[in-house]
C-alpha cells in the first residue's frame, strides 16, 4: 500500500467527522435516537457515576455542558441551508448564556 492509497483511505474514514457532517447529524437527531443509543447511555451513566462517586463538580458540570450542547444544537441552530437571522440567533444566545450562567454560578459563586 503506497502513501496515496493510505491517504485516501484515511480521508474516507475521517469524512463523517467533518464539522458540517457532525452538525447535520446533530441537528437531525431525535431525542429518541440519542437516548436509545446504548453507547451514549453507557458513557453518560459512567460519567454521572464517576461525578457522583468522586463528588466532582467539574465532571458533573462537563456532563451538564455536553447535554446542554446537544439540546442547543437541536433546537437553537438553524437547519442547513437556512439563513441566519436575528430570530435564529436569539435562542442560540439564550441557551449559551443559560449554560454559561449555570457553570459560572457553580464554579465561582456557590463556592
Amino acid at each position: 500500500m503506497d502513501k496515496q492509497e493510505l491517504a485516501e483511505k484515511t480521508i474516507e474514514v475521517l469524512r463523517p467527522l467533518e464539522t458540517q457532517n457532525l452538525m447535520t447529524t446533530l441537528q437531525n437527531l431525535t431525542l429518541q435516537q440519542i437516548f436509545s443509543n446504548w453507547i451514549f447511555l453507557l458513557a453518560t451513566l459512567l460519567i454521572l457515576f464517576l461525578g457522583i462517586y468522586k463528588k466532582s463538580k467539574p465532571v458533573l458540570l462537563t456532563l451538564f455542558f455536553l447535554v446542554g450542547l446537544i439540546f442547543m444544537a437541536k433546537w437553537a441552530m438553524p437547519a442547513p441551508g437556512e439563513e441566519i437571522t436575528m430570530r435564529s440567533i436569539l435562542p442560540f444566545a439564550g441557551f449559551g448564556l443559560g449554560i454559561g450562567g449555570v457553570i459560572v454560578y457553580f464554579v465561582f459563586i456557590k463556592d
